[in-house]
């Protein structure tokens, strides 16, 4: 009778810092691995501490605590399936990102990463050493080798596993989502089961920890990259995967196939996803927000009734002589029909008590934007104190768009804890409405249909600081302008290459003007979900004083 083997694959929802939650999380799964008769319990890269830790993984303290609950995980799960999961090891003075195995009440192996990533998002290279590469372990009857994330990406770790004897690769990933990042994984992965005619497990992390989102989407591929099982994206998820040893090696047993998400949905679940976690990891239960009746606020409400519920979430109209009428209907509109609560807080008097203040110190001088700006520093003024008042966290509605050139209000509309839309482009924000609109998901709370009124998306957006303002007399057409930063935000594109490619070298300049001029604003704005490999935070560092321009 052929040898068999059951691995049981937690795609699971840590907390950094939270080492006995997630230890309890990881004794939970241990439990359903248990009673499904598996011999082996798989967990991903750092789930013990949470990830990413950043520098919170050098103090001494921190590390000791996640060694007594590593050892004490062992002794609890000594009575069953082994357990692989990730956690840091000092050895030697030295500190590695680990993956260790628990069997029979202690460590009974550990494997330390090689590669180690050092660009976008990540700065191992800071925080740990690069280990020599290693051998498998085995559980039961497997010798199992463990390429840990990066490692998977570079040829070497998995074909030095294969030729020390590995019968299958187990890769813990902490892998953080990007658009269409699960094909970049996918294709990664077939060439190295091709080079090393092994099967292949590839566990993700998933949930949000600060901008980041990871995405799960798990999956184990068969030599020649026939795909086995795929688990959801964007959900926990436990799966059991069931090998077989033929004449030719180990193969899995095929397993469910979760239908992966496209990537309007894969972007707006990853807001929801990371709102929602964002929330429930600093203790927030609800939000709050100024609802302008703009097409930004509007999607950024349906995000937070969809994340945590809309009767979590309060839409504030703050309007002023400059609101139209439009606006005043399509902000209520969209509260009612989120199922929100909509609270309307006019700021005239407070901004005539503003104008008379300030009045002996600007006699003589015309207005301009500085009476604009108070407008916006007085709603966050208010949004704020509701925010104190009532524990609710403020959301902040500017898209990729607005911070990537400063049209936003520092300490205005700027003010709050968290922004979902931060790395979407307005353009991509007026068709993630759209999508909406037409489609609903079991992950989302609030109602099914059309909750973002047309007349919302098909106005012309508008600050309304000023009368008939429109953002166009400001900045050129959104999709011009949007297309000038994905090249200089996103693709370093020169210049003279955007020139010969078509663009107005004044509006080319314009928009590489303002980049550079708004990066002070950028390094005091609130986090937000990151969707794009040049998201603006850790993926893109610039700094604050600088003199250079692009002038090819």
């Amino acid at each position: 009778m052929a040898e068999r083997f059951r691995l049981t694959l937690a795609q699971l929802n840590p907390t950094v810092g939270a080492i006995s939650a997630n230890a309890a999380l990881a004794h939970e799964a241990w439990l359903t691995a248990r009673d499904a008769g598996a011999q082996m319990l798989a967990l991903p890269e750092m789930f013990l501490t949470g990830y990413q830790t950043q520098d919170l993984i050098q103090r001494p303290a921190f590390i000791d605590d996640v060694m007594t609950e590593m050892e004490t995980l062992a002794v609890k799960c000594a009575d069953g399936p082994a357990i692989g999961i990730g956690g840091p090891l000092v050895q030697g003075g030295r500190l590695f990102n680990a993956y260790y195995v628990l069997e029979g009440g202690r460590i009974a192996a550990t494997v330390l990463k090689h590669h180690l990533p050092n660009d976008s998002v990540f700065d191992e290279k800071r925080l740990f050493s690069s280990a020599e590469m290693h051998g498998p372990y085995r559980v039961g009857p497997l010798r199992i080798g463990s390429p840990i994330c990066e490692d998977s990406w570079f040829a070497d770790v998995s074909e030095t596993l294969a030729e020390t004897g590995a019968e299958i690769l187990l890769v813990p990933n902490g892998s953080p989502y990007h658009r269409d990042k699960l094909s970049v994984r996918q294709t990664l992965m077939v060439a190295r089961v091709v080079e090393t005619g092994l099967p292949l497990v590839y566990l993700n992390l998933l949930g949000g920890q600060d901008d980041q989102v990871f995405d799960g989407a798990s999956f184990v591929l068969n030599p020649g990259g026939a795909l086995a099982l795929q688990m959801p994206a964007f959900e926990p998820a436990i799966a059991h995967v069931d090998f077989v040893e033929t004449a030719d090696g180990w193969r899995a047993e095929k397993g469910d196939l979760a239908p992966q998400p496209d990537a309007w949905e894969a972007d707006y679940h990853a807001m929801v996803l990371s709102l929602r976690d964002y929330l429930a990891k600093t203790g927030f239960k609800k939000v709050l927000l100024g609802l302008s009746g703009g097409i930004d606020s509007a999607i950024v409400a349906t995000i937070a009734a969809d994340a945590i519920g809309p009767q979590n979430v309060r839409c504030v109209m703050l309007p002023s002589e400059y609101t139209s009428q439009a606006s005043l209907e399509d902000a209520k509109e969209v509260a009612e029909a989120l199922g929100c609560r909509y609270d309307f807080v006019p700021i005239a008097e407070g901004r005539t008590a503003i104008t008379n203040t300030l009045s002996p110190l600007f006699e003589g001088l015309a207005p301009d934007l500085t009476e604009e700006n108070i407008q916006s520093r007085l709603r966050g003024l208010l949004l704020m104190a509701l925010s104190n008042k009532f524990g609710e966290m403020l959301l902040t509605t500017g898209n990729k768009s607005e911070v990537a050139v400063g049209y936003c209000t520092i300490y205005g509309d700027m003010a709050g804890g968290f922004n979902p839309i931060k790395d979407l482009y307005k353009t991509r924000v007026f068709e993630t409405c759209r999508w909406r609109n037409a489609n609903h998901r079991p992950w989302m709370l609030a109602p099914a249909g059309q909750v973002i009124p047309h007349r919302v998306i098909d106005k012309p957006p508008s600050a309304e600081l000023r009368p008939d303002q429109k953002d166009e007399d400001s900045l050129p057409p959104y999709p011009v302008l949007d297309a000038i930063l994905e090249a200089i935000v996103d693709n370093d594109v020169s210049v003279a290459d955007l020139v010969e490619a078509g663009y107005d070298r004044d509006t080319v300049k314009k928009v590489e003007k303002l980049v550079y001029l708004s990066e002070y604003k950028r390094f005091q704005a609130a986090p937000g979900t990151r969707l794009t490999r040049r998201a603006f935070w850790l993926d893109r560092r610039y700094p604050i004083i600088n003199r250079w321009r692009d002038n090819t």
